[in-house]
């Protein structure tokens, strides 16, 4: 995964940002294993969608639960749920079947 260090992109609040699996870091932050699988993660999901239905879905369910969860939607996506879920097991790419976000939902 290419990475790319800056102070735009992501926004003040988040560490990284994965764009069309490209991950975009602040300048500050040092990449751990748990933010690297975190990302990789989203690049599979990425993938499995072909990118423009992942981002499209990632937009509709955010929009969606804000309803429900307010401020607190954005951790409340599917994708986001599975992500930081497992992020802390490494391993979890190599076992993860395809289209395992859907079980969070």
């Amino acid at each position: 995964m290419k990475i790319i260090y800056n102070n735009i992109i992501p926004f003040r609040g988040f560490v990284a940002v994965n764009l069309f699996c490209i991950l975009f870091v602040r300048n500050n932050v040092i990449l751990t294993d748990e933010i690297i699988n975190h990302e990789s993660i989203h690049k599979r999901q990425i993938r499995e969608l072909l990118y423009v239905f992942f981002y499209l879905f990632y937009f509709i369910e955010w929009v969606l639960k804000l309803f429900k969860y307010g401020l607190n939607s954005y951790r409340n996506i599917s994708f986001e749920r599975e992500a930081y879920t497992n992020d802390g097991d490494l391993m979890y790419l190599g076992k993860r079947k395809r289209f395992a976000f859907l079980k969070y939902l």
